[in-house]
C-alpha cells in the first residue's frame, strides 16, 4: 500500500535525523549545560534546530536532503560559537599556585607566552622547575616562594604581588596546587592521610582564595581552580583525596554564586588521568604502601591480607603507567577560562572529548 510505504519512509527519515542529531547535538549540549546560565542563548539556538528537525520530518523530505540541511545548520551554529573573540592577555596579571612541576609549570609557560604578567608560586625557588621558568619565560614572570599551607608565606606572596600590580588588580587566580598522599581503602587510610589532603587541597586553597580575592574583585577577574573528578564521583581507594576535592568543589561552587554580583567569573577544571607530581613517582608510592602496612593493626592487616594491599598497589602502578603525559588539554582549558568572554562553569579536560575519567586523579601537582 502506498500509505504504508510513505509511513516507512517517514519513520526511516525520522530515525536517521534523530541519530544524526544525537551525534551533532549531544557533545554541544553537554558543553552548553556545563557553561551554566551564560549558555542560555546557545541553548535556545539548539532547541530551534530541534524544531526545524521536527518540521523536516513532518514534510517527509528525502533523508539525504534533510541530513544535508541539518548538517549545514549545525556547522553554522558551531562555527559562530567557535569564532567568539577571546579577550586580550595584554595588561592582565595572573597568580598560579603549584608551579614547581606539572600543570602549574606548564600553565605558567603558556600564559607567559600569551602575554600575561605571571606570578608563579613554588615550594622551592632554587629547584629545577623554578629555574626552568626563569630561563624560558619573559621578564614579566615573577617566581615566588609559597607553601599554601603556611599563612605567613601566603601573606608575603600577597604583599609582593600587590606591590607589583599597582591599581590594576589581579585578573586571574589559578588554584592548581594539590596533593594525593595515599592510595588505599577508606578503612585502611590513616587519619593523617585525610588531614594531609584536607590541609592542602581544601584549607590551603581556601586560604589562598580568600587572601587574593580582594585583588581579583578589584579587576573583576577570574578564579580558575584545578580540581578532580574524584570530588564528584566515588573512586575506590581515593577516599581521602576525593573527600578533600569534594569539599573544594562545594566551596568553589558556592563562591561562584556569591561573586557573580561583583563581576568575577569562577570556573572549575576537572582533568582525567595525567602524569603529574607524585602520581608517576612509583618509588614514592611503594614507600607509602610500606608505611601503610606497618601502621595497620595486626587484626586489620590479617582481615584484609597483605596480598590484597600489594594487589592494590600493582593496580595503581598499572593506571599510573597509562596516564597521559600531554598536559595541553588541561592548559588550554585554563587559558580559555581566563580569556573567554563567557567561560564555562566547569571544564572536563580530557584527551577524549572530555568525558572519560581515569582512575588516577590529575591534580596531584
Amino acid at each position: 500500500m502506498p500509505g504504508s510505504h510513505a509511513m516507512e519512509e517517514y519513520a526511516l527519515s525520522f530515525w536517521i535525523y534523530m541519530g544524526v542529531m544525537s551525534v551533532f547535538v549531544g557533545g554541544a549540549m553537554k558543553k552548553i549545560l556545563a557553561s551554566h546560565i551564560s549558555a542560555a542563548p546557545s541553548l535556545l539556538v539548539w532547541l530551534g534546530l530541534l524544531l526545524v528537525l521536527e518540521r523536516l520530518c513532518s514534510l517527509c523530505l528525502p533523508a539525504l536532503l534533510g541530513l544535508a540541511v541539518l548538517c549545514a545548520a549545525c556547522c553554522l551554529v558551531s562555527g559562530r560559537s567557535s569564532a567568539a573573540q577571546t579577550l586580550s592577555a595584554e595588561g592582565k596579571a595572573v597568580f598560579i599556585t603549584g608551579c614547581d612541576s606539572g600543570f602549574g609549570k606548564a600553565a605558567a609557560l603558556q600564559l607567559d607566552a600569551l602575554g600575561f604578567e605571571v606570578f608563579a608560586s613554588v615550594l622551592d625557588p632554587a629547584g629545577s622547575g623554578a629555574t626552568e621558568l626563569r630561563r624560558r619565560c619573559s621578564p614579566r614572570l615573577t617566581v615566588l616562594r609559597m607553601d599554601i599551607t603556611k599563612p605567613q608565606e601566603v601573606q608575603d606572596a600577597l604583599h609582593c604581588t600587590r606591590a607589583r600590580l599597582g591599581p590594576q588588580g589581579l585578573w586571574g587566580l589559578v588554584n592548581n596546587a594539590g596533593i594525593c598522599v595515599n592510595f588505599g581503602d577508606a578503612e585502611l587510610s590513616l587519619m593523617s592521610n585525610y588531614r594531609g589532603c584536607m590541609e592542602v587541597n581544601f584549607f590551603g586553597t581556601l586560604n589562598v582564595t580568600k587572601t587574593f580575592l580582594p585583588l581579583v574583585r578589584q579587576a573583576k577577574g577570574r578564579i580558575v581552580t584545578v580540581s578532580s573528578p574524584s570530588g564528584e564521583q566515588p573512586f575506590p581507594c581515593l577516599a581521602a583525596y576525593g573527600a578533600s576535592k569534594a569539599a573544594l568543589n562545594l566551596f568553589i561552587n558556592t563562591l561562584r554564586h556569591e561573586l557573580e554580583p561583583w563581576g568575577v567569573k569562577v570556573s572549575t577544571i576537572l582533568p582525567s588521568s595525567y602524569k603529574t607530581g607524585q602520581s608517576s613517582n612509583l618509588a614514592y608510592w611503594e614507600q607509602q604502601n610500606k608505611q601503610l602496612i606497618q601502621s595497620l593493626s595486626p587484626s586489620l592487616l590479617e582481615e584484609y591480607g597483605e596480598e590484597y594491599l600489594l594487589e592494590t598497589m600493582e593496580l595503581f602502578k598499572a593506571y599510573s603507567e597509562t596516564a597521559n603525559e600531554d598536559f595541553s588539554p588541561v592548559i588550554n582549558t585554563i587559558s580559555e577560562a581566563l580569556l573567554s568572554p563567557r567561560p564555562q562553569v566547569r571544564y572536563y579536560a580530557d584527551d577524549c572529548c572530555g568525558w572519560t575519567f581515569g582512575l588516577v586523579s590529575a591534580s596531584c601537582s
